[in-house]
């Protein structure tokens, strides 16, 4: 009976979990989508803008490996909540300045900051939570309905964001964020994040090592996977080649082929309901077999449209087919990039020990972060250079080059030895079908 329980406390977590994020994901959407129109209206600067970004990106990158340290410290719910809470009061504080004297960019800032500072408390939080929210058999499901649903909310907020914009005051955006922030935190509060966790020893003394040390603890531990390792480097290597296609894809379009903005974003659509549709597929199959092997060829497959990205730019295409052209190939790289991350990150939550999930997730995010800004202003500076297409192919040549020596067979057998006692199953049914013949 308590096992049925139990599984019955999944299913609701399972789903609970899903419309959290998808609510919380959902305002956060919009607001950015109103905070990025109302900086490039004010100031009419794309320094300004890149700055909010860098206030977005550098707190999570700096002070990820604490936040999975203090988190596989404390209570993980209780870290959850807070962040969300914080998420919260910013927001109302910000409505405040702005009903009062009026919004600034040093507000925005400020705000910026510490949305990106409780969300990476709130998100390594949660990752590190799975395994103790759902039974190990819907790990893969939780991961993809996780997916549909920030799938889901970057189909719906840009156009939403696009109707009320312009039509509504800023702070009715704030007041719907904060709306979604509070939902947020009441879904979280009925969630059990010990349901299917091992009990820890707290009271042994155990856990009473610094922050630091608990990083260095972190760090010793990760050594000892080399599979996790191998992931690391491969995610380094691969998001810093990306830069290519993040930095050159708007450029290309828009300056190179004059595709009208409409029609921008239209394929910026298409690639989230590729990502919306391949979660919904991975929540309904059974668990990937291979995780390595899989992403190892969606990876390959992602260097391909990384380089057919410039194919418009090498033949003569009229209009119409280059829309057509990147709203497939953009639908395609977002079926690609949940068939690379979903069985990676399922493999992850199955591989870590609960233990130290906190700290090796925020030591992957940090890692696979801290090249992207190196990688934008290289490519930013290559593109103003060389021509585009030639930019793209020889870093989509590189990007698979990488994978095909960092995830070589041997390697891979390594990673997963069922594949290599699957291989001789294989090879001695041949043996057998040509001794028949």
């Amino acid at each position: 009976m308590d096992d049925k329980w139990k599984v019955k406390r999944a299913t609701y977590h399972l789903y609970t979990f899903m419309i959290s994020k998808l609510i919380s994901t959902f305002g956060a959407q919009i607001y950015t989508f109103a905070i990025s129109f109302y900086i490039l209206q004010m100031t009419g600067s794309a320094t300004s803008f890149a700055t909010n970004l860098i206030c977005s990106i550098l707190p999570r990158a700096i002070l990820a490996p604490f936040a999975g340290a203090i988190t596989d410290r404390y209570s993980k719910k209780t870290i959850v909540i807070f962040a969300q809470i914080a998420t919260t009061l910013t927001i109302v504080g910000l409505l405040i300045v702005t009903l009062t004297s009026g919004l600034s960019l040093l507000s925005i800032y400020v705000t910026t900051i510490i949305l990106s500072l409780a969300s990476t408390f709130s998100g390594i939080a949660f990752t590190s939570s799975i395994t103790g929210l759902i039974d190990k058999g819907r790990i893969q499901k939780a991961m993809s309905l996780n997916q549909m649903s920030i799938s889901f909310a970057a189909v719906g907020s840009p156009a939403i964001g696009g109707i009320l914009y312009g039509t509504v005051s800023m702070p009715v955006f704030l007041l719907i964020y904060m709306t979604a922030s509070i939902l947020a935190v009441i879904l979280e509060s009925t969630m059990n994040f010990q349901l299917f966790s091992q009990p820890k020893e707290e009271e042994k003394g155990e856990q009473k090592e610094s922050i630091l040390k608990s990083i260095k603890l972190g760090i010793s531990y990760l050594k000892l996977q080399p599979v996790i390792v191998l992931m690391l480097w491969i995610g380094l290597l691969v998001n810093f080649l990306f830069g290519a296609f993040e930095v050159g894809y708007s450029y290309i379009l828009i300056e190179k082929l004059k595709l009208e903005s409409q029609h921008f974003g239209f394929t910026q659509g298409a690639f989230s309901v590729g990502m919306l549709l391949m979660s919904l597929y991975f929540s309904m199959r059974k668990e990937v077999k291979f995780p390595l092997l899989v992403s190892k060829r969606g990876i390959l497959a992602l260097g391909i449209l990384m380089g057919s990205v410039s194919l418009p730019l090498i033949s003569t295409l009229t209009y119409n087919l280059v829309f057509a052209y990147y709203l497939v190939l953009m639908f395609c790289l977002g079926l690609i990039i949940i068939v690379i991350n979903t069985p990676l990150q399922v493999m992850l939550q199955n591989t870590i020990d609960d233990a130290y999930k906190g700290r090796v997730f925020s030591i992957i995010e940090t890692m696979s972060m801290s090249l992207i800004p190196f990688g934008m202003v290289m490519y930013g500076f290559l593109y103003d250079i060389f021509p585009g297409q030639w930019v793209l192919l020889l870093s989509a040549s590189f990007l698979i080059m990488v994978v095909l020596v960092l995830a070589r067979p041997p390697v891979l057998r390594k990673a997963h030895p069922e594949l290599a006692e699957e291989n001789v199953g294989i090879e001695e049914k041949v043996k057998e079908i040509n001794v028949k013949i």
